[in-house]
């Protein structure tokens, strides 16, 4: 890897992350067409520099993660669902991450389901705040986010749309969606760092330093992204995001079934 597809890897991760047209996905498939993908150093770039956009909300948001402590505690609750699953089945979500056909058939699957989401949750949405949100509809919007685990679904996708089953409005079920990256994607990074420490992979000076420009481009294009997407969300609901995941799955597989396959491996 060197510094323009860092650089690139970084702004895809800051746009994707918090929409719902799944940011995993668009790094294996970026990395993929980059030829980087089967690297190591590729797979642990494309979880590390989560930590720029976990800190693009903290700061957003700096007032409100210090509301109270019962905040912290839903937070949790939602957070465990990730963890216990992610502990069951992180061999063979490994194994799905190396494979760029199951992201485009999430992202054709995924598009269809956000075509009709606005319109299921029309007469079923009340305006909420996150203070209204209970423990019990806590845990459940983190079951929902499990289901982001399947490369290609979306975290923010998979979260949002469980809160709105929770009758929480488009935007509170989003910021919440943006509170619960702080923990899942942080334990994530945390627990593949970990991996590869265990494994003895050592980072040299050029790769801490392509991480510190992931991080960086990540973090200030997450900015953007995050006001820009909370915005949109409110006004017109998730229809574009659909099209667009229709779209780029179609186009992944036309690509990988007639003119070239495409493969991490």
């Amino acid at each position: 890897m060197d510094s323009i597809q860092a650089i690139i890897l970084g702004i895809i991760e800051g746009i994707t992350e918090f929409l719902p047209v799944s940011s995993t996905g668009h790094m294996i498939i970026a990395s993929s067409f980059m030829g980087i993908a089967h690297d190591d150093f590729t797979k642990l770039f494309t979880i590390v520099i989560q930590l720029g956009t976990i800190l693009s909300v903290i700061v957003l948001y700096f007032k409100r993660f210090f509301q109270s402590f019962d905040f912290y505690f839903k937070l949790l609750i939602a957070f465990i669902p990730a963890v216990v699953f992610g502990l069951l089945f992180g061999k063979k979500i490994d194994a799905l991450l190396e494979n760029p056909v199951s992201v485009a058939i999430s992202l054709l699957l995924g598009g269809i389901i956000l075509l009709k989401v606005d319109d299921w949750f029309a007469s079923k949405t009340e305006v909420a705040t996150n203070k209204e949100i209970t423990y019990f509809t806590a845990f459940k919007i983190g079951m929902f986010q499990c289901l982001a685990m399947i490369p290609g679904v979306s975290r923010s996708g998979a979260s949002i749309v469980g809160g709105m089953t929770q009758k929480l409005s488009r935007t509170t079920a989003a910021e919440f969606s943006f509170f619960l990256a702080v923990p899942t994607m942080l334990g994530a990074t945390i627990k593949k760092c970990y991996d590869y420490y265990k494994d003895g992979f050592v980072l040299s000076h050029d790769q801490i330093n392509l991480l510190i420009l992931g991080n960086v481009v990540g973090f200030i294009v997450a900015l953007l992204a995050i006001k820009s997407f909370i915005g949109y969300l409110s006004k017109n609901g998730f229809k574009m995001f659909g099209y667009y995941r229709i779209v780029v799955g179609i186009i992944l597989l036309i690509i990988h079934f007639f003119i070239q396959p495409l493969t991490v491996i």
